[in-house]
């Protein structure tokens, strides 16, 4: 085909494709095929769109019950938001900053502040010294001592902070924030993926604390070019994100269809087909209780379902897929309370957990973190307490909502300090995840990159989502622009 852009709009219309998935990287994928004037549809097998994105209601309050913010790194988000014209409704954080319980010896402590992933640039400044002890601080002291020529790459973060600066500084103060952030320990987290360039820093500084404060230094640099918070949220709730790509797509075209579970995909010749049940209620002249099945044809499929569901549909057409990687099952219980004990955000804006101290992994108090929350609650107070980490089930997977409620209700009383009875419950929400494996695992970027090099070799077929891309929006939506991108680009000229 030619670069004339007539016939390219007429090639684009003639191209059908569909899209497997509703999560926020189906989405944009379709959306990018859609703005092209190709013939899109999405098919997503809950009753609403979004993914890890989702909305809840407590007692009229509409809130979060999945993704909360996203990261600004990259601009990739706030670039989307322009382009849907959400601009003004995005809002940053209280910068008050979170707390940490299950500290030996110390009932609860502010997080430090000067550190990175949990690593302090100082061991003896108070806020480290309260939460490691001096002798843990002394300890941390010694990688300052030590010769540069012991100073090497070392690929796991947890092993690189203990060798440096002792156990203390890994598992209490960087483990619970891998934890919270990646459901992982830090003995399994890639130092270069998690923190980039840290090792490098540990090298011109010397130690560990230096290179953190050198990378420190250098991020200060640029928040003075261009200021502004780590993360973002909308007011009212990030699924108006959803919503407004949801309805952007209408407006270009696309079918876009909940309820829709598909069972396999298959090549139609140069193209595919997609199969999937509607139930007997859908079908004309069906038998009571028969299943009725619907197939449909496309140029091109994007697969944007969780890693087990994507797998499914690719095994029969991807070689050398790989073992998949460990997905832990996370759940957030959401509590509105009515605890005039909270008022003074006694925790700040949320709490980590060393680990092995508490059920619970994390809990965020939203109506002291978002300033519109806090206005909608009226009064009231949210927290959202999550449970489940790699290789630990959610403690909540087994009981009914209820039980839930009430177990999330006495892990924020212990992790907020402050007595919270079962009276002052006024309504609860659970939210259940299975969490893609976070980019920052050691061999997960390996692993995913072998994925994608296979998915590329197959025509008309393009992945994406956080099983691929990492966890984060920051991380879905580029990738889910590039692969769309990736494929139109093979539809229309070929």
């Amino acid at each position: 085909m030619t670069e004339d852009p007539v016939d390219l709009a007429a090639g684009a219309a003639q191209r059908h494709v569909i899209v497997v998935g509703g999560g926020i990287g189906g989405l944009v994928a379709a959306r990018e095929c859609a703005k092209v004037g190709m013939n899109v549809t999405v098919l997503e097998a809950g009753t609403s769109l979004g993914g890890a994105i989702r909305r809840a209601e407590l007692d009229s309050i509409v809130v979060d019950a999945g993704a909360e913010s996203y990261a600004t790194r990259g601009g990739h988000v706030r670039e989307l938001l322009a382009e849907l014209g959400l601009t003004d409704r995005i809002v940053n954080p209280n910068p008050a900053g979170a707390w940490l319980v299950g500290i030996p010896g110390v009932a609860a402590a502010p997080l430090p502040k000067g550190g990175i992933l949990g690593i302090p640039s100082n061991p003896f400044a108070d806020d480290v010294r309260r939460i490691i002890g001096w002798g843990g601080a002394w300890r941390a002291y010694v990688d300052r001592l030590r010769p540069p020529l012991t100073i090497g790459k070392e690929r796991s973060l947890g092993r690189l902070v203990a060798k440096r600066m002792g156990d203390k500084v890994r598992d209490r103060l960087v483990a619970p924030v891998t934890a919270g952030v990646y459901s992982a320990h830090p003995d399994d987290v890639d130092t270069e993926v998690a923190a980039p360039g840290l090792n490098e820093a540990l090298t011109r500084a010397g130690s560990l604390s230096g290179g953190v404060a050198q990378l420190l230094a250098e991020r200060a640099d640029r928040a003075k070019k261009a200021p502004g918070s780590a993360v973002e949220a909308l007011a009212g709730g990030m699924s108006a994100l959803v919503d407004a790509l949801a309805s952007d797509l209408v407006e270009l075209g696309a079918v876009v269809r909940t309820g829709v579970d598909v069972r396999s995909l298959a090549r139609a010749g140069a193209g595919w087909t997609v199969t999937f049940p509607l139930g007997a209620e859908a079908g004309e002249g069906a038998d009571a209780g028969e299943e009725v099945i619907e197939t449909l044809t496309a140029d091109a499929v994007i697969v944007a379902t969780a890693e087990p569901g994507a797998r499914t549909l690719l095994e029969s057409h991807v070689d050398a897929l790989g073992a998949p990687g460990a997905a832990p099952e996370i759940e957030i219980v959401s509590l509105l309370l009515d605890a005039p004990a909270l008022d003074a955000a006694p925790r700040g804006t949320g709490v980590l957990t060393v680990p092995g101290s508490h059920t619970a992994k994390a809990l965020t108090h939203a109506t002291s973190k978002w300033s519109w929350l806090r206005e909608a609650a009226g009064g009231r107070h949210i927290v959202r307490v999550s449970f489940g980490a790699q290789n630990e089930p959610a403690a909540t997977a087994v009981l009914d909502d209820d039980d839930a409620a009430r177990l999330a209700l006495r892990e924020a009383t212990e992790m907020l300090g402050v007595p919270l009875p079962e009276s002052a419950l006024v309504d609860s929400h659970r939210a259940r995840f299975t969490q893609a494996q976070p980019a920052s695992l050691i061999g997960a970027a390996d692993r995913r990159r072998a994925v994608r090099e296979a998915v590329h070799k197959v025509e008309g077929l393009a992945v994406v989502g956080a099983w691929l891309a990492g966890t984060g929006l920051a991380q879905v939506i580029p990738d889910a622009k590039a692969e769309a991108d990736r494929l139109r680009r093979a539809l229309l000229w070929t």
